[in-house]
């Protein structure tokens, strides 16, 4: 069985492993793809390793069929079509009492804190399955996972009908925000500098604009009728990315943290205090969020097509990646593992 391994900063190997029967409560999966996300391009740059165990199999946006049953597991059957909802909370704390479990301080998180989906045969805890339609086309059930962090973006947002919102960062999430946010009435705008990106959000119907091709302010004033955005969302990890979202706001506006920034960002607190603004952080999504996302890709509301853009085997692991980092024209980039097995 194929395991692709994060072996140390910027190293990826794929190695021969054997496969082990699932355990008590386990359910072992047939995995048919699985996403690189930006998660996993910070744990390749070492930005990661306080906390992941090396060698490490990443990966978490995924979809498969159900290969074997450990003992104690009912309710599924080998050939069932799944994802994984890889958050699993510790169920104790006052957090998780509060029903805020994807934010518990001891949560696991899977294809991190433990092994994840890019090989070719996963163990994981039966309670962390979420079933797909059987007529779902599994490339895009692979698009679950990140179509609930949209979801919960934006529920996290309060978007409502007939706002403004702008989307700082072009890529597969912020995508998906948008295609999110315009599900609630609002009027979206993309920002991306990306030539081939933002010719994927023009297909898709959205306004666009290159954030470093002119005056954002005075293009924000008037898509707003002076207003300014009722929600911008910062999804491209940036600096200039931080600035653009917190200046496009107008007063009350809400400012949506999505981007992992890995170091700490100088934010302008005085436009904050004189606009009365506030900041969220939006951090993975709850089973709610992942049912809604599961009934967004199988009603076809999510552009998958459009969205996967490169799809290599499991054995290209390192192109792939590479790919991905390289943003020529990528979009989301899916490792086929079920090529070979």
């Amino acid at each position: 069985m194929q395991r692709a391994v994060y072996e140390g900063e910027r190293h990826l190997g794929v190695i021969e492993a054997p496969e082990t029967a699932p355990g008590p409560g386990q359910v072992q999966i047939d995995v048919a793809f699985t996403g690189i996300c930006g998660t996993d391009l910070h744990i390749l740059h070492g930005d990661m390793d306080q906390r992941v165990a090396v060698p490490a199999v990443l990966g978490h946006e995924m979809s498969g069929t159900v290969a074997r049953l450990g003992d104690g597991v009912d309710g599924w059957k080998p050939g069932d079509p799944v994802t994984v909802l890889p958050v699993l909370p510790c169920g104790a704390c006052r957090t998780c009492a509060a029903g805020h479990g994807h934010v518990c301080p001891r949560l696991t998180f899977i294809g991190i804190d433990s092994a994840g989906s890019m090989q070719q045969r996963w163990n994981v805890p039966a309670r962390a399955l979420v079933r797909l339609p059987d007529t779902l086309d599994l490339a895009h059930g692979a698009l679950a996972e990140p179509t609930a962090v949209a979801v919960h973006d934006v529920r996290r947002s309060g978007l409502a009908d007939g706002e403004h919102a702008v989307v700082v960062g072009g890529g597969p999430v912020g995508l998906l925000i948008a295609v999110v946010a315009r599900r609630t009435g609002a009027e979206v705008l993309v920002l991306e500098p990306s030539p081939q990106r933002r010719a994927v959000a023009d297909r898709l119907g959205f306004a666009t604009a290159d954030p470093t091709g002119g005056d954002m302010n005075a293009l924000i004033h008037d898509w707003t009728g002076g207003e300014g955005a009722d929600v911008t969302f910062e999804v491209s990890g940036a600096v200039a990315g931080v600035a653009t979202a917190v200046e496009a706001l107008a007063p009350r506006g809400r400012l949506v943290m999505v981007a992992i920034h890995a170091t700490p960002r100088e934010v302008n607190l005085h436009r904050f205090f004189w606009r009365e603004l506030t900041m969220l952080g939006a951090r993975l999504y709850s089973p709610y969020d992942m049912a809604t996302a599961v009934e967004l890709v199988a009603g076809g509301q999510i552009p998958a097509d459009d969205l996967i853009t490169q799809v290599e085997p499991l054995e290209r692991v390192g192109a792939a990646f590479a790919a991905l980092e390289s943003g020529a024209g990528v979009m989301k980039v899916l490792l086929d593992c079920a090529a070979g097995r």
